[in-house]
């Protein structure tokens, strides 16, 4: 096992914490001398997906392979299936590792004998059995499950949320937290003319978004803060800036557009995080590692992140515990909280652990595949 492994990751969009995920992820496997290569959606991802696949291809020896990917189950995802295959076939994969809910069916249901490894990244199980859709994604991943030779979980709180909603994994199962870069790890300051709130993510209901809308409209209306950028795009972007103007706030509250991360944290002095749910998200390590003051939710992953100090994390829903979770930060409470917090993610979530880990795992699964078949 120690000559170099041919790994294909495949993911549905190039944007956001998972796209960032893989791209770190095969940069570093590909430093450690495997053959990485990518298949992903055609479809989206915008100039700033294409410049990172740009950097990304020199070292992408397997190829960065792109096809249509529907965001919901149809008929056209069979093709999208047979695309994988072939690639797996071409490459002569030992590994197919599938990202998120589509990445993850397609690496599962694509025939290669590659191991097949499935990162959930939240996903399907953001779902409940008790809506309509949430029971097809759920039961659909049952069935994966059956396909599956290593599941690579972002937390533990992923772990145990797909033991709850969908079954404990018979296949083997690691928890592998992400990491970031050491070019990360520089603190950032907040621009002269910086607002007192920022927010940097997708703009749809599960981030969150609606509820800061409020909590910020109770601090404007207190003048306890003067302005506020929400950082990024999503679904829900139109509904957001028209309740901000239904408000009367657009003097006060901004949409800054996308941006990278460490740009964004420069516009804030307090970075708000309001998701109602998350995984192990980039976001919150990212801005850690810089040293960034955080106002955040107590969902998903995030009590891993924060450690012994979690319980400032605040419940989800609540627009005035979240404001007072704003104020506390601005008003220097959390200080000692940030430099404590920016030393967890230097120790303990690095890109350099996290890809170790990965490399290991999958070993461990090539490993019980070879026994079993001789």
């Amino acid at each position: 096992m120690s000559a170099g492994l041919r790994i294909l990751h495949v993911l549905r969009a190039p944007v956001g914490g998972l796209f960032r995920h893989v791209t770190d992820l095969a940069a570093a496997q590909t430093a450690r001398g495997h053959a990485v290569g990518l298949v992903l959606d055609s479809t989206t991802g915008g100039a700033q997906a294409e410049s990172a696949l740009q950097g990304l291809a020199p070292v992408a020896k397997l190829g960065i392979h792109r096809v249509a990917m529907p965001r919901h189950p149809g008929f056209s995802d069979l093709n999208a299936i047979r695309f994988v295959a072939a690639r797996a076939r071409e490459a002569n994969a030992d590994v197919l590792h599938g990202h998120g809910a589509k990445g993850g069916a397609y690496a599962r249901l694509a025939e290669s004998a590659a191991i097949r490894v499935y990162t959930p990244h939240g996903g399907s199980m953001h779902y409940s059995a008790a809506s309509p859709l949430g029971l097809v994604y759920l039961t659909l991943e049952r069935f994966l499950a059956r396909r599956t030779d290593l599941f690579l979980f972002e937390s533990k709180y992923g772990l145990a949320t797909f033991r709850e909603k969908i079954e404990t994994p018979r296949a083997l199962a690691r928890v592998v937290h992400n990491g970031v870069r050491s070019d990360e790890l520089s603190a950032i300051m907040p621009d002269p003319d910086a607002a007192d709130v920022v927010f940097v993510g997708e703009l749809r209901r599960l981030k969150g978004v609606d509820v800061l809308i409020e909590s910020l409209a109770r601090l404007l209306a207190e003048e306890k803060i003067e302005s506020a950028i929400l950082f990024g795009d999503g679904p829900d972007t139109a509904r957001y800036r028209a309740e901000v103007e239904r408000r009367g706030l657009t003097q006060h509250i901004h949409f800054g557009g996308v941006l990278p991360a460490r740009a964004a944290f420069r516009r804030g002095r307090v970075l708000a995080v309001p998701s109602r749910a998350e995984s192990l998200p980039y976001i919150v390590l990212e801005a850690a590692a810089a040293s960034v003051p955080i106002a955040a939710t107590r969902v998903g992953g995030l009590p891993e992140i924060f450690g012994p100090d979690a319980r400032d994390l605040v419940p989800p829903n609540d627009s005035a515990a979240f404001a007072q979770a704003i104020m506390a930060v601005l008003e220097g409470c959390a200080a000692s909280r940030t430099k404590r917090l920016h030393e967890r993610i230097a120790r303990d979530f690095r890109v350099e652990a996290m890809t170790e880990s990965v490399l290991a795992a999958y070993r461990e699964a090539l490993a019980v595949r070879q026994a079993r078949h001789g």
